[in-house]
């Protein structure tokens, strides 16, 4: 009667594993981008490891501060360029490649029943593929860098089944944003969420993406949907190797069960300073911005961007209005469609694919007082700037509030 992590965790430990017990589990791929792996080298080397355990199970996205914004920051990158090729690792994408988040699955590294762990908090995102996918710190990144195995204990699972059809102008981040409203900001710590329901299998990929993204905004470990045949297709001719897809029992035990119709649910809104202060966006309506970011790992990819330019076509922005595509191939794309001139066209600002102003890199922090519509994860205080105000939303109602200049219920524009 185990669950998808008990299962996932147990085929990585070889032993029969239950939640809440301590496991030395083999790891399928491991991540560190720009701005952890240099923390992970550093440990890495203090360990006295020579040589990493498997060169083309690490992947290292630049993804965090690119182009490198000081000269500090191009120092260390150069410092990690120089590792890699002396460690032989192959899975390197450089400057302009893209969100660590949006690459590995295009890549074809996030795989159902794979365990994969990231040295960033967001690796949860490779759970829409049907993996076990984590965040962790930079000394455990080094121990997997130096051994491929790392020290789990297992988490209890919660499950959430969503029912219902998101009406138009509501998408898959304001479902996530509803769901962290009812569970809370630490209401699944240390657990893994499985989703389910019928509102979740017509998640598209992205969507699924945008989910399980944000599931470590409500304190989880991991968070998965379970494999079907949308992620089968779109790992078709991509991914990386042979996978087994991994289903719960129909008698496993889950800590926690909820269930959330989201039929007649509106676009929300996270207002600062924290995830889970989240309301329908009639409350906010009318609230002055600044800035509006759309990108990063929980919003950048094509589907957000048609969505975007949908709204923006033949209009002008009154809002900075800063994209981040999550990829090059997404801005690839979204250039041969003709999203990326009807952007420029509206007054929008196009930046290289890349996390930027997300953790208040450059390319769009706020300062004290400015007030920021951001479609990212986070709205922590100080975290797009000292003093900056940050709004979280979904791509439709941030294109929407762009044209306005304040926060706007976007279902009103889709008849204009």
């Amino acid at each position: 009667m185990p669950t998808i992590s008990e299962k996932i965790l147990s085929r990585a430990s070889g032993k029969s594993a239950a939640a809440d017990d301590f496991v030395i589990a083999d790891i399928d791929y491991a991540m560190a981008h720009d701005g952890t792996s240099v923390l992970a080298v550093s440990a890495f080397k203090k360990m006295d490891a020579k040589k990493v355990w498997n060169p083309e199970r690490i992947i290292i996205p630049f993804d965090h501060i690119v182009p490198a914004n000081n000269e500090t920051a191009a120092k260390l990158q150069q410092s990690i360029r120089k590792w890699i090729k002396e460690q032989g690792i192959t899975n390197f994408f450089d400057v302009g490649d893209g969100i660590c988040h949006q690459v590995l699955p295009e890549s074809g590294f996030a795989m159902p029943g794979k365990l994969i762990i990231g040295a960033d908090s967001h690796s949860c995102t490779y759970g829409a593929f049907g993996a076990f996918a984590t965040g962790v710190g930079a000394t455990d990144m080094a121990e997997i860098f130096a051994t491929g195995k790392l020290w789990l204990r297992v988490p209890r699972s919660i499950r959430i089944t969503v029912s219902g059809e998101l009406a138009k102008g509501v998408s898959a981040k304001d479902m996530t944003l509803y769901i962290i409203k009812n569970i809370g900001a630490d209401g699944a710590n240390y657990r893994t969420i499985e989703y389910y329901g019928d509102a979740i299998s017509e998640l598209s990929i992205s969507g699924r993406m945008t989910l399980c993204n944000m599931s470590i905004e409500m304190g989880a470990k991991a968070g998965i949907v379970p494999p079907d045949e949308k992620t089968f297709e779109y790992l078709k001719g991509n991914a990386r190797e042979k996978y087994t897809p991994v289903y719960a029992d129909k008698d496993a035990q889950y800590s926690e069960e909820y269930d959330f119709d989201i039929g007649d649910l509106q676009p929300q809104i996270a207002r600062p300073h924290e995830v889970d202060n989240v309301s329908d966006v009639g409350e906010v309506t009318g609230t002055p911005i600044d800035q509006v970011f759309i990108g990063s790992c929980t919003n950048g990819r094509y589907e957000d961007l048609e969505a975007v330019a949908g709204i923006l076509r033949g209009k002008k922005v009154k809002a900075r209005t800063i994209i981040l595509p999550a990829s090059r191939s997404v801005l690839i794309r979204a250039t041969e469609a003709g999203i990326i001139t009807t952007l420029l066209e509206v007054g929008a600002i196009i930046a290289p694919p890349g996390c930027g102003p997300c953790l208040g890199a450059h390319m769009g922090v706020v300062c004290e007082g400015e007030v920021c519509l951001s479609t990212s994860n986070r709205n922590f205080k100080g975290r797009m700037g000292t003093g900056g105000l940050i709004y979280l939303s979904s791509p439709e109602t941030a294109a929407a509030s762009a044209l306005r200049g304040e926060i706007t219920d976007p279902r009103g524009l889709y008849s204009q």
